[in-house]
């Protein structure tokens, strides 16, 4: 590659469009500098979206953007904006729209062709720089597109005009629609039932993604029904992804999906949302079951969290690790999955034997390789998946199991320090609010049930981030207006861009939930100042719902709503819940009603289609009836009010919220919660008093007698030794 001089880019601070910054295209960031050239010199605007951890944008970058010829077209023809996808999640909703609508389709790279007005006409994903793959070539692409815009360009002003007609028209308000039923839930269920694959447990074929989302739904309806079919689903998707090699067995946490049915080989990419949100969805299960080995699982997770994406100084977590590495120390060729791959010979030569035999037996080492991939980078290579169970290796070997488990946890020790000496990935080092606070929920809700204070802490000082960094209370810094604004992102010392929905829905869930933590009141009304303000900026009062948007920037042509619980739950889907539990926890009334209406919103969607929107029927689940509140009234020096508030966080209560009723409770929300004026330690005694449909239990100071008027729901599993 030929270093050329750097251009616009070099003055931005995403990694992605760094990455871009010595291509040869005369590339613009998102802004009026590119908007007023385009208008001027009446040229169309190539729009390139993607982000930095995306393989086929490495490639397209390699093949076109780095081409002198395809870049001497693109900067005679276009005017070329490039975009952080992950910056600027508002920008690529509205051109993904366009795109899935007129090809089928979408991905990133995303390749749109606008008119100087902002307006799509044409678009598509990865190009190739000639015709191959069944693709048109990026160069003849470019060719023709010129030709027509010269020729025929008020055409293409007319269609630019009705696609943003269209859209704006789709995001409307929602279609009339019954109340919701318990049906929805029922038929979740059915669908979800139906989709799922035993023989490979997950769902949908090759490629094959987690989605937590579903996950979520799935565990609150076994604990609304009790079948076990529900909770059995998710049990066994978990465990085929742990046992898989999209789970990586030497460094903790997952990557982002399979490109096979079978979990075997991953896309190599490690993104912050998913560790985050699985994390959730192992911590629940074993909320449930109480098998040690998903705790395991859901610690190694966290622990590559703290050690490989954590920011030392800020305590925010990084976004991404990249797929593609060096292929070796000091080469320029990179290669997807070359950081986690090994060859046999290189197993042998760094365990010896008999170390290596046992190991490349657990873990399906094969002496040409495992790894298939339609690309053929993986070829003669092994991706690390756990074929047998600890107990068939250990009667394979004739050894005793801990004997085994001793010598599979040193052998993956020393691989890792050697994978360790190979160049790492490329790591998106960007700090986003929106996948912080998913984060941030995860470690507080991981520190309660597995009982590990230096989860708390993480979330803590995380959490303490975004409260002094990039929350910016009313008159602090631009752009703050009435009431503040939540930045989205951090890097290098700057915070920038002006949250969306997402941001400020999934930081008021980690606030949340760190409260129900910590029970330090802070972050409570901290999320209450958020979501209020979230209100302000994003609430439709008259259609309902949230926008993705604040609807401040005249370059985001349509105000676009959340409306897909997909690889990240949508901002409508978790706002809908934080509402609920506020409005409970803090007897807000207002809150609660437009959790409601958000709800609602989806109505129709939800019975037609509830697939696209599990985390929402999450949210309909909690609202359908009152939730049970558990106020612990006790100081938290005291070890009975500690073991009445470990009773019911060790399990899994969905429906649930937990108050702890302490003297500083009472002196700032007493007078919000008149109710707190009855509920006080019995007999000197700490007390749980148990609410539940506007009436409460007596109250109990015994943890095990809470736990059983809680009513909490149990999952027996055969042993997990037999599955992992």
């Amino acid at each position: 590659m030929t270093e050329h001089p750097p251009n616009r880019l070099i003055h931005e601070k995403s990694p992605y469009l760094l990455q871009h910054a010595h291509n040869p295209v005369d590339w613009y960031p998102w802004g009026e500098e590119a908007f007023q050239r385009a208008r001027a010199e009446d040229k169309p605007i190539f729009l390139s979206i993607g982000y930095s951890t995306c393989h086929w944008c490495h490639v397209m970058e390699r093949e076109s953007f780095e081409n002198p010829d395809i870049a001497r077209l693109m900067n005679e023809h276009y005017v070329n904006i490039k975009v952080d996808r992950e910056e600027r999640p508002d920008v690529d909703q509205i051109y993904m729209a366009f795109v899935q609508a007129t090809t089928g389709g979408g991905g990133w790279p995303m390749s749109v062709f606008l008119t100087p007005e902002l307006k799509p006409f044409f678009g598509g994903t990865y190009f190739p720089p000639e015709d191959r793959y069944g693709r048109r070539g990026f160069a003849s692409l470019l060719g023709h597109i010129a030709n027509v815009w010269r020729e025929r360009r008020d055409d293409l002003r007319r269609s630019g005009d009705s696609v943003i007609a269209a859209l704006t028209k789709s995001v409307g308000q929602a279609e009339a629609s019954e109340l919701l039923d318990r049906g929805v839930l029922t038929e979740g269920f059915r669908v979800f039932r139906a989709g799922f694959d035993t023989g490979s447990p997950g769902f949908g074929e090759a490629p094959k993604f987690p989605r937590p989302v579903v996950l979520n739904f799935l565990l609150r309806y076994f604990d609304r029904t009790g079948d076990p079919e529900a909770a059995e689903m998710v049990l066994a998707n978990l465990v085929a992804m742990a046992r898989g090699g999209i789970h990586d067995h030497l460094g903790g946490g997952f990557h982002r999906y399979s490109v096979d049915r079978y979990w075997h080989v991953p896309h190599f990419e490690k993104m912050l949302y998913d560790q985050a949100q699985l994390v959730g969805s192992l911590v629940e299960m074993y909320q449930l079951c109480g098998a040690p080995e998903l705790a395991t699982i859901a610690r190694s997770t966290i622990e590559y969290v703290l050690r490989d994406l954590r920011d030392a100084g800020t305590g925010g977590f990084y976004s991404a690790e990249d797929a593609d590495s060096p292929v070796a120390p000091g080469s320029r060729e990179r290669a997807e999955g070359a950081f986690y791959v090994f060859t046999q010979e290189e197993i042998e030569q760094e365990l010896g034997q008999p170390l290596a035999a046992l190991f490349c037996h657990h873990y399906g080492i094969e002496p040409d390789g495992n790894a298939e991939d339609p690309h053929g980078e993986l070829r003669g290579k092994n991706v690390l998946h756990q074929v047998h169970t600890l107990g068939e290796t250990a009667e394979h070997f004739s050894r005793d199991r801990t004997e085994v488990e001793a010598m599979l946890a040193e052998g993956r020790a020393r691989l890792l320090a050697y994978r360790n000496r190979r160049p790492r990935p490329h790591l998106d080092d960007k700090i986003l609010t929106a996948w912080n606070g998913l984060m941030i929920s995860a470690l507080a809700r991981a520190a309660t049930v597995l009982g590990e204070p230096r989860y708390l802490e993480a979330a803590t000082q995380a959490a303490r981030f975004f409260a002094e960094r990039m929350w910016r209370p009313e008159g602090e810094g631009p752009g703050t207006g009435k009431g503040g604004v939540l930045m989205r992102r951090y890097r290098d010392g700057e915070v920038a861009i002006p949250g969306f929905l997402d941001d400020y829905a999934m930081l008021v869930q980690g606030l949340i939930d760190l409260y129900e933590a910590s029970f330090d009141l802070d972050w409570l009304e901290l999320a209450e100042r958020i979501t209020d303000r979230q209100v302000a900026l994003f609430g439709d009062p008259e259609g309902g719902a949230f926008f993705a948007t604040s609807g401040t920037d005249a370059s985001v042509l349509v105000r676009m709503r959340d409306d897909y619980d997909g690889a990240e739950p949508s901002g409508n889907s978790v706002a809908a819940l934080n509402l609920a539990r506020l409005g409970y926890l803090l007897d807000r009334q207002d809150l609660l009603k437009l959790a409601h209406g958000t709800v609602r919103f989806y109505s129709s969607r939800l019975r037609q289609q509830v697939q696209a929107l599990p985390q929402m029927v999450v949210a309909f689940d909690f609202l359908y009836d009152s939730p049970v509140e558990v106020v612990v009234a006790g100081e938290p020096e005291e070890a009975g009010t500690a073991a009445l508030l470990a009773g019911v966080q060790r399990h899994f209560v969905p429906r649930g919220l937990v108050i702890r009723a302490d003297a500083k409770t009472r002196e700032r929300l007493g007078r919000r919660l008149g109710v707190l004026a009855g509920m006080a330690p019995v007999d000197g005694h700490p007390a749980a008093y148990v609410c539940r449909d506007w009436h409460c239990e007596r109250p109990t100071s015994d943890a095990v007698e809470l736990e059983r008027v809680v009513g909490m729901h149990r999952f027996e599993v055969p042993n997990l030794q037999h599955w992992l």
